[in-house]
């Protein structure tokens, strides 16, 4: 296991969610569902330690099939939010981050460290070429974390998905691998 610190002042890391992490997940789905389930369904499907330890599995066998990944971020040892790689298209070199929290993971910039030790990752070490980011238009948190990336807003697919009953505009951010690579936004090693 690995374990990258996300905060000089904070103790906070990022380490990788695994199945046997579906307990912990699941208390820290049910501290987060009320912020989530506002713009995404990803709280929602975890609603017992049965679809916990499944939601986990989906994302570690997508890690050995080389297609997606699933991080936590802890804070003082409990798991309060996390960044993943939804899909990654090694074949197009292109891949989209997802992030979550729970309130005592908002407002510390622990969201933000973690996305950009994933864009580093996917530039640097995979040699991805586009970075994505979808998020609601309703979503002025998800939509911050994106700009603090320096992603930039390549349009807005309009009422395009219905969550909870309202149709949502998805906004479409991006950066590309040469836009990360001479940006000062990367993490130190």
């Amino acid at each position: 296991m690995f374990a990258i610190p996300l905060s000089d002042t904070l103790p906070a890391e990022l380490r990788p969610l695994e199945p046997w992490h579906a307990e912990e997940f699941l208390a820290h789905m049910d501290r987060a569902r009320e912020n989530l389930d506002q713009f995404i369904a990803f709280a929602s499907l975890t609603t017992d330690l049965e679809s916990s330890r499944a939601t986990l599995r989906r994302y570690a066998d997508m890690a050995a099939a080389d297609t997606g990944r699933i991080y936590g971020i802890w804070l003082d040892g409990t798991l309060v939010g996390g960044v993943m790689f939804p899909n990654f298209d090694v074949k197009h070199l292109n891949c989209e981050i997802g992030v979550w929290a729970e309130p005592a993971g908002e407002g510390l910039g622990l969201i933000s460290a973690g996305v950009r030790h994933l864009i580093e990752y996917a530039v640097v070490e995979r040699g991805m070429q586009r970075i994505e980011w979808f998020s609601s238009t309703r979503n002025a948190r998800s939509r911050a974390v994106a700009q603090r990336a320096g992603m930039r807003l390549d349009g807005v697919l309009r009422s395009y998905y219905l969550h909870n009953g309202i149709r949502h505009d998805k906004e479409v951010w991006s950066i590309l691998a040469d836009e990360w690579l001479a940006g000062d936004l990367r993490p130190a090693h």
